[in-house]
């Protein structure tokens, strides 16, 4: 894949809404015009009224980064924003798809506040401890955890490489407590999923773009072709997006030679994304977007609508068309900005109105089958006639 020009780099993650594909910019803390200009005698007034008369406790830290998210929030822009420490390095986890831990998902019942494992990794450090899925976890380090947030329960998990963490787990109906030592290891965050939905149709899930879903793309691509297949359906359901870079190199993949998607920023610079000639996919393509499809997931549906290459199932994408960078602020902080707006192959700016599918369907629950998928059923029809 060539890119005309090196500005962008990499890309770090929001959060629901995550942005395209950028670097990680450093610079030092410093003022933007007078807007910046702190007005010191209301900061001593304020800092005065706090001491006089708040009678909470006062943490410091808490009052400098609330300062600095307002400034930020004082852009009215969704998708700008001022990260702490913890939340920058989160971010850099979700960037690469790798981070020190034990190689489970979990999920938290809203009624009974239980947090539950939902998959073990292959071969993981919970794998080989013999964690399974549906185990409840209890305590970490002996500590019950027991209704506490899954987010404080995963950074507990979450830790330094080499590191053990203690945990003990129940297990089945009767709750049966099993105690484990896990060695923290290398993660790498499953992002693709893939199998033969039919024969001869392969079936390939992206849950996002980070750095390490295009090996996982192209690995899944490989083992469906080796299993003979004739026909694609790639599931962009529920995908924020991610990294500029990773969906460009996917699609690469896919696309003739051309131009993937381009960028302009508020002076009017363009930076563009093209494929070669090298690959090319030319079998019957399908993807699914819905309503949670965002970002990078539009770039994919966006290209692949404009080339023609394949057709869109679904329901109308999110509609984000803005590109963030971030900005490394060299203190373990860092703030994201919109920069640039982005574009499909054929000029259209998405954002605020999305993909529109090309065979429009909306999910329905099935109560007495619930496992039925009937947008992946329309996929699957629509792939055959195509």
């Amino acid at each position: 894949m060539k890119h005309k020009k090196s500005f962008f780099k990499g890309a770090l993650f929001g959060a629901l809404v995550v942005l395209l594909g950028i670097s990680a910019v450093s610079c030092s803390l410093g003022k933007a015009g007078n807007a910046a200009e702190a007005d010191s005698d209301k900061m001593e007034l304020l800092n005065a009224l706090i001491d006089e008369y708040y009678t909470g406790e006062v943490d410091e830290e808490k009052l400098e980064t609330g300062i600095y998210k307002g400034y930020i929030e004082g852009l009215e822009d969704p998708y700008s924003a001022y990260y702490d420490q913890d939340e920058t390095a989160k971010m850099t986890e979700m960037t690469t798809g790798e981070f020190g831990g034990i190689g489970v998902v979990v999920t938290q019942d809203k009624e009974t506040q239980t947090i539950r494992v939902m998959q073990v990794y292959e071969d993981s450090p919970a794998d080989n401890a013999g964690i399974k899925e549906g185990d409840i976890f209890y305590k970490i380090e002996g500590e019950d955890i027991t209704g506490q947030d899954i987010n404080a329960v995963v950074k507990k998990i979450k830790g330094e490489i080499g590191t053990t963490v203690q945990l003990t787990m129940l297990r089945g109906d009767n709750r049966e407590e099993k105690e484990f030592a896990v060695k923290r290891d290398t993660i790498v965050e499953q992002t693709v999923e893939s199998k033969m939905a039919e024969e001869g149709i392969g079936y390939i899930r992206i849950t996002e773009f980070a750095s390490v879903t295009y090996d996982q793309y192209k690995e899944a691509m490989d083992s469906l072709e080796e299993q003979g297949m004739e026909r694609l359906i790639v599931d962009l359901r529920n995908n924020p997006g991610g990294n500029l870079k990773t969906v460009c190199q996917i699609l690469d993949l896919m696309l003739p030679e051309g131009l993937i998607v381009y960028t302009e920023d508020k002076n009017g610079e363009k930076e563009e994304y093209t494929s070669d000639a090298e690959h090319v996919f030319e079998k019957p393509l399908v993807v699914l977007m819905n309503g949670n499809s965002a970002s990078a997931s539009e770039i994919f549906g966006g290209a692949i609508q404009d080339y023609g290459t394949g057709e869109i199932v679904g329901t109308q994408s999110y509609g984000k068309g803005l590109v963030q960078q971030i900005f490394d602020l060299q203190d373990g902080t860092s703030v994201k900005l919109t920069i640039a707006e982005y574009f499909t192959p054929k000029g259209r700016n998405i954002n605020g109105t999305g993909i529109t599918p090309d065979v429009e369907i909306e999910y329905v629950y099935d109560e007495n089958n619930p496992d039925r998928d009937n947008q992946l059923e329309k996929a699957i029809e629509t792939v055959k006639n195509i």
